[in-house]
């Protein structure tokens, strides 16, 4: 899993098209939980190859030669922190696959170790080989992408680097066991170390189904290769903040108040901030309308978010929209 070089995923283009698909994603989730699902439709859509579909059981991406096993992972209590404070370090997911098996924990960690890594080995080699099938001749190049987003789906980080077994000569494993405490029941572990560094790289459950759980290391603000997106309340300059709302929305706000300049919808929110009703409600978002920016003032923002207490840009528009709406 672990590897020292990291891949490009996106063309410029491929990019600023993710960027898009992301916010409007996020738009019509209303808040609700990330899934795997929502981060591959935005994948695939960007790189104009066919969705085959996040699994569990299959590889994410399946794609003339391009084989990539998506993993997401949610970054919790940031508070003011942005994303990129966790560059530079090393994170744990909580799953790789479960589709390993320990016959016997009485083993010394070693053996078990081996012979997990051999599991792991024929897995990915499965996938290539399905991968391969679909290639056109192509060589298939398998990676493994990782996408962090934060609670409050503002801010995400995506990197590739190559999906390839671990050698099982550059580590060394120990069981770990937790005894029993109060109702909760002793577990065992297997904990495995990188020689040289001595870095934990990977944790193998052993009770509540067996899964591999892997350490990985998050790139540098400064690598190529690191994607940042932020789809929410984007500050352009000193005196402008971008909002990202749907296209319903934007042009409904623009039918209230002629255009979407950025002086005029500042001004709106700053009087309509004084006639905000508690009980306004939000009108609904079609289903995949795509994401537009509008430009602010920060202290129209300041105001947009402090009056309407939405869940995402796109629940503060409308819930202004409403008041616009009931200023008629």
């Amino acid at each position: 899993m672990r590897s020292d070089t990291t891949l490009k995923a996106f063309t410029e283009q491929e990019f600023a098209k993710a960027k898009v698909l992301l916010a409007t994603q996020v738009a019509n989730m209303m808040g609700r939980k990330l899934e795997e699902t929502d981060w591959n439709e935005v994948y695939c859509a960007a790189k104009d190859i066919p969705r085959s579909g996040w699994s569990n059981l299959n590889i994410d991406v399946n794609y003339s030669g391009l084989g990539v096993e998506q993993k997401l992972l949610r970054v919790s209590g940031l508070g003011e922190r942005p994303i990129k404070s966790v560059c530079g370090t090393t994170m744990m997911h909580p799953a790789a696959t479960r589709s390993i098996r320990i016959e016997k924990t009485e083993l010394p960690a070693e053996t078990v170790m081996r012979n997990v890594f051999q599991q792991y080995s024929d897995l990915i080699d499965i996938r290539t080989e399905k991968v391969r099938e679909n290639s056109a001749g192509k060589e298939p190049d398998m990676r493994l992408g990782w996408l962090l987003w934060e609670d409050s789906l503002t801010e995400f980080l995506y990197f590739e680097e190559p999906l390839v077994a671990p050698l099982p000569d550059n580590y060394y494993a120990e069981w770990n066991e937790t005894p029993p405490k109060g109702t909760r029941k002793g577990s065992k572990s297997l904990w495995i170390y990188e020689q040289g560094s001595h870095q934990k790289r990977y944790s193998v459950t052993t009770s509540a189904g067996i899964k591999i759980q892997p350490y990985f290391d998050v790139p540098a603000p400064s690598d190529e290769n690191l994607y940042y997106f932020r789809v929410q309340s984007e500050p352009v300059d000193y005196d402008t903040v971008q909002i990202w709302v749907s296209s319903t929305t934007a042009k409904a706000i623009q039918r209230e108040l002629g255009n979407l300049e950025k002086d005029n919808v500042s001004n709106a929110l700053i009087k309509t901030a004084n006639r905000f009703s508690i009980e306004d409600a939000e009108i609904s978002v079609r289903e995949k309308d795509l994401a537009q920016p509008i430009l602010i003032s920060r202290k129209a923002f300041e105001i947009f978010k402090s009056t309407w207490e939405g869940i995402s840009d796109e629940h503060r528009a409308q819930l202004f929209l409403k008041s616009l709406y009931k200023m008629k």
